[in-house]
């Protein structure tokens, strides 16, 4: 379905029983919703599963930049006020996770609980992200998308049909979308406003993960009070697919102890 929020048309995908609660699904760059079946599948037997295209990806509306973090939070917090939710459990993977800070930090009575999967607190070098960005203008994203598949996934899983649906979404991004996220990233730094959460949170990082290392999930550990923190063996900075099985069990726990 298609919602119009602020200057978007979003596209979203719902599913699971009306009255349970909200868990939101925030995608990681230059993927889309469906970087996230797997983990919708299993828990919308239990949660109202909210699953969004990105600001530029998939296929919500590509509008003209500069983007920020900030204010894709507010276009998830937007979508929650149009579906008349008060609060949610908010689940970011790598922008997605910056996203779900922000959102915590600009409504923490929105949050019910955090769930940030390979991201980090900020993610440089910022002149990497500028770099891409001016690329994807200039050329388009065929000229990325080995370098990136090949630091989202282990070199074993590169030729499996999974990487080819990620190849599949790399290709399918639109370059000023994906342009204006990376330029957001570049610009994001939450280390301050993150050490302010009081929020339950589960961080999941890939021990292979070379884009937001297990230094960066286990700084996020300390600033968050309580924060848990599970390292996934074997997996690197999209281990939703690669690792569905452990990423989904992982949530599970988290998410259903709190029922």
């Amino acid at each position: 379905m298609f919602r119009r929020l602020r200057d978007l048309d979003v596209h979203v995908q719902i599913a699971g029983p009306q009255e349970a609660e909200l868990l939101l699904f925030l995608h990681s760059l230059d993927t889309n919703l469906h970087v996230r079946d797997a983990q919708a599948e299993s828990l919308s037997a239990h949660f109202r599963v909210v699953r969004p295209d990105l600001r530029g990806h998939g296929l919500t509306s590509v509008p003209a930049g500069p983007y920020s973090i900030d204010e894709m939070a507010r276009d998830a917090l937007a979508l929650l006020d149009e579906l008349g939710v008060s609060q949610a459990h908010v689940a970011g993977l790598s922008i997605g996770g910056l996203i779900a800070q922000s959102l915590a930090v600009q409504a923490p009575a929105r949050v019910s609980s955090l769930i940030l999967c390979d991201t980090a607190m900020v993610i440089p070098p910022a002149e990497l992200w500028h770099q891409r960005a001016a690329i994807a203008r200039r050329e388009g994203l065929e000229s990325l998308v080995e370098a990136v598949l090949s630091r989202w996934v282990t070199a074993s899983f590169q030729g499996t049909p999974e990487a080819a649906g990620l190849r599949a979404m790399l290709h399918r991004t639109a370059p000023d979308g994906y342009a204006g996220a990376a330029e957001a990233i570049a610009a994001a730094d939450l280390t301050q406003s993150t050490s302010g959460l009081s929020v339950p949170t589960l961080i999941l990082v890939g021990d292979q993960d070379l884009a937001t290392p297990v230094a960066a999930a286990e700084a996020m550990r300390d600033a968050i009070p309580g924060a848990q923190l599970k390292q996934l063996s074997g997996l690197a900075h999209i281990p939703t697919i690669e690792g569905l099985e452990a990423v989904t069990e992982a949530m599970r726990r988290f998410l259903l102890h709190r029922l």
